[in-house]
């Protein structure tokens, strides 16, 4: 079974501590998906929400897959109840002595960019205001947890090249753009285009390109 990962920034908590401690489940993970659907587990709270995220990318099914696609929470109190869409899942999550899974979509502007995982071995029917505790949760982890892929991604493959000129005037160009439509540092802005540009499965280049174009306005992607 997989050890879970901790997820934790420089100086701070886990991102996915926050959830059991102010929701009435066990478990937690946050994983995060890029523009051509590859995963990247952030933090589990437990090696058994490590291996429900691990069993959601092998078998292709389960609440994470219904969360990116519908881009709406997924809410399941007991696997025990009425058949799911996910037959294989709920039987390996059983056995793994899971009863309850939620999963909340995280967004990046318009794009889903990955999912909070919840579960809990006993049955677990979440209120209104613990959902929109979850939402709120989800949100405040979402652009953390899209950093550290990018870190994890940087140090898997080796960086863009910026040797051209050209390339790096556009992304600075691009940066300063997006400062001003912000109003945000320099390096929160060139986090926000190289964010975008991960959760659409671009390149920075190509990012900073419609920016200084006038065809992307980071003012337009809500929050």
């Amino acid at each position: 079974m997989a050890d879970p990962r901790d997820g934790r920034p420089a100086g701070g908590e886990s991102l996915c501590a926050p959830f059991p401690r102010e929701l009435r489940v066990a478990w937690a993970s946050v994983s995060v998906f890029d523009g051509d659907g590859r995963q990247s587990t952030i933090c589990a709270t437990h090696p058994v929400a490590a291996r429900l995220d691990e069993l959601q990318l092998e078998l292709g099914e389960g609440p994470q897959w219904d969360a990116l696609r519908t881009a709406r929470p997924v809410l399941v109190s007991s696997l025990d109840g009425p058949p799911t869409p996910w037959p294989a899942f709920a039987v390996a999550a059983r056995q793994l002595g899971v009863n309850s899974v939620f999963a909340f979509p995280m967004f990046l502007g318009a794009v889903t960019v990955g999912v909070v995982g919840l579960a809990s071995p006993r049955v677990v029917t979440l209120g209104p205001s613990e959902i929109a505790t979850a939402i709120r949760l989800t949100s405040k982890v979402t652009r953390g947890a899209v950093m550290r892929a990018l870190h994890e991604a940087d140090e898997e493959r080796p960086p863009e090249g910026l040797s051209n000129p050209a390339m790096r005037r556009e992304v600075h160009q691009a940066t300063g753009m997006i400062l001003a439509q912000l109003n945000v540092s320099a390096t929160e802005a060139f986090a926000r285009l190289r964010a975008h540009s991960f959760a659409t499965s671009r390149s920075v280049q190509d990012v900073a390109r419609d920016v200084v174009a006038r065809v992307l306005d980071f003012r337009d992607l809500a929050e």
